[in-house]
């Protein structure tokens, strides 16, 4: 948005985040400031710069102490252990959140779902290949059993967990080889996810990345195509501004209107990150670069959209300051 992706930790845990629900990072929340606080970095940008979050609010501390104080009392439990990550993330104290899953992995090797977080959680710190072992391997042993829904760190107004441990797995690897402009594996694995995806608010998540996979290899047809089942009265609980950039791209929102008047609000980094690649793919290179340069410049850095557009800058070598 969404991270697109914009956002502080003051502001909120902001959404990273996060799994393909809400309107960057997929529903969950992503924190994150680049003003230099009292404490080392969370993550090393692309560009080499060191990337901190500042202090929690009190509530999400306090759902981050009770996630430990219960993983403390049953360390052998896995559902413990992943809230217990999961919050961690949610402070973001990514390393932390590392070495809770992979920890989780030792003791609980066939479970997905520590692969699956972890692999996020690499998302978050710029390191694309573990996430994609991560996520492969994964992959491997969800095969074959049945999905399960996922519950939501940050409930959205409706309370209503949107994604499962299958899409996330899904989603999450094929936005891990779109960060490294691996289009065609991306292509297929977002496909596939769209082919899965039962409810509106995946539709238009998987759809706004298969779109720009398919402009960016210059497959216009197909991608319009896709947009076809992109409507204006979809029933979106999350993914507004995912489905906002799937009615530009299908030119139902006119390009004057394409931005919100706030596009440093929650969950924008993947609405900008959008607007900023239809003009690298309609070929207005410099203006594509001077917005994602603006991105970039923000606060938002956990943001899936805030990530997408640092990967293009440094793949072009355009990022200025």
């Amino acid at each position: 948005m969404s991270r697109l992706l914009l956002v502080t930790i003051a502001q909120a845990a902001l959404i990273a985040a996060c799994s393909p629900g809400g309107s960057d990072a997929g529903g969950e929340p992503a924190a994150g400031a680049k003003a230099e606080a009292q404490h080392k970095p969370a993550a090393t940008s692309l560009f080499g710069e060191p990337l901190y979050a500042p202090a929690p609010s009190p509530a999400v501390m306090a759902q981050y102490e009770e996630a430990k104080a219960a993983y403390e009392a049953n360390p052998a439990d896995a559902d413990a252990l992943i809230w217990y990550g999961r919050r961690a993330g949610y402070l973001g104290d990514y390393a932390q959140a590392i070495a809770i899953f992979s920890e989780g992995i030792e003791k609980h090797p066939g479970d997905a779902r520590m692969l699956r977080h972890r692999g996020h959680r690499y998302i978050s710190i710029r390191k694309f290949d573990e996430a994609i072992a991560d996520f492969e391997k994964a992959m491997t042993l969800i095969e074959g059993k049945p999905d399960e829904i996922e519950p939501d760190g940050m409930p959205n107004a409706q309370n209503i967990p949107l994604t499962t441990l299958h899409g996330n797995i899904r989603y999450h690897l094929a936005l891990a080889h779109y960060l490294k402009q691996e289009w065609e594996p991306a292509r297929r694995i977002f496909a596939a996810d769209l082919e899965e995806t039962q409810n509106d608010d995946g539709i238009v998540a998987s759809t706004h990345w298969l779109y720009m996979i398919l402009r960016r290899m210059g497959r216009d047809d197909e991608a319009a195509a896709v947009l076809e089942p992109i409507t204006e009265d979809m029933t979106i609980i999350e993914n507004t501004y995912y489905h906002r950039a799937c009615l530009f791209y299908k030119g139902l929102i006119p390009y004057e209107e394409m931005l919100p008047d706030d596009v440093e609000g929650v969950g924008t980094a993947g609405l900008v990150y959008g607007f900023a690649n239809w003009h690298l793919y309609n070929g207005q290179q410099d203006k594509a670069f001077e917005i994602m340069n603006r991105l970039v410049d923000g606060a938002s850095w956990p943001a899936f959209g805030y990530i997408a557009a640092e990967a293009d800058l440094a793949a072009y070598d355009a990022r200025k300051k």
